[in-house]
């Protein structure tokens, strides 16, 4: 009778250990697929994929500091691009010229304001001429903030008899702001300078 006490006891005591063992594994297990499920959201998230010419490419999400110097030349190369791209027709003008000024301070409206005054928009205008910008190269000096810039650009005027090419060098600051949908880069430029704009050639039509 006694073993048979002993029997039970021995048995509930074997039952009490594998449940708590089943219990324990259990809640590891459970913990685990958590732990995976978080680390592939995670993931899953840091991933974008872009349609480009029907084309899903993927891409990877980065921090700022990661992309700070991408991010600063393309500013330069937008802001000059859009400064210096007209065309006869005022609204073009203005519309590129309102687009450069959301990504640079007062001295670039000081700049506009002075062409203007002389009459620079107007000729462009009256005389029928078209004027691009391509940048060359951009140097971004990251060790102080704000960041220092130069920019060595090519401009091509062309008029209805000869096609001038000037060199463009300007220099300035780019400070941190706010990104928006007129600031993607969330630069701002200051102390905008033109160091020098002379002509290279000039080429007759």
């Amino acid at each position: 009778m006694f073993r048979h006490f002993q029997n039970i006891e021995t048995s509930f005591k074997y039952i009490k250990t594998l449940s708590f063992s089943v219990i324990v594994f259990c809640l590891l297990l459970c913990g685990f697929a958590l732990y995976k499920s978080y680390s592939a959201i995670a993931l899953a998230q840091s991933r974008i994929y872009i349609l480009a010419n029907g084309k899903a490419l993927e891409a990877f999400s980065a921090d700022r500091k990661d992309n700070i110097p991408v991010e600063a030349r393309d500013h330069v190369k937008m802001f000059h691009q859009y400064f210096f791209t007209l065309d006869p027709d005022d609204k073009v003008i203005q519309s590129n010229i309102t687009k450069a000024l959301y990504l640079a301070d007062a001295s670039a409206k000081r700049e506009y304001d002075n062409l203007k005054e002389s009459g620079y928009y107007s000729n462009i205008i009256a005389g029928n001429i078209s004027q691009s910008l391509s940048v060359d190269s951009t140097m971004i000096d990251l060790q102080d903030y704000p960041y220092y810039f130069r920019c060595y650009a090519t401009e091509k005027i062309i008029r209805a008899t000869s096609i001038v090419t000037r060199n463009l060098i300007s220099e300035g600051y780019l400070r941190n702001v706010s990104r928006s949908d007129n600031n993607p880069h969330g630069f701002l430029i200051e102390r905008w300078n033109t160091i020098e704009n002379k002509d290279l050639k000039t080429q007759n039509r």
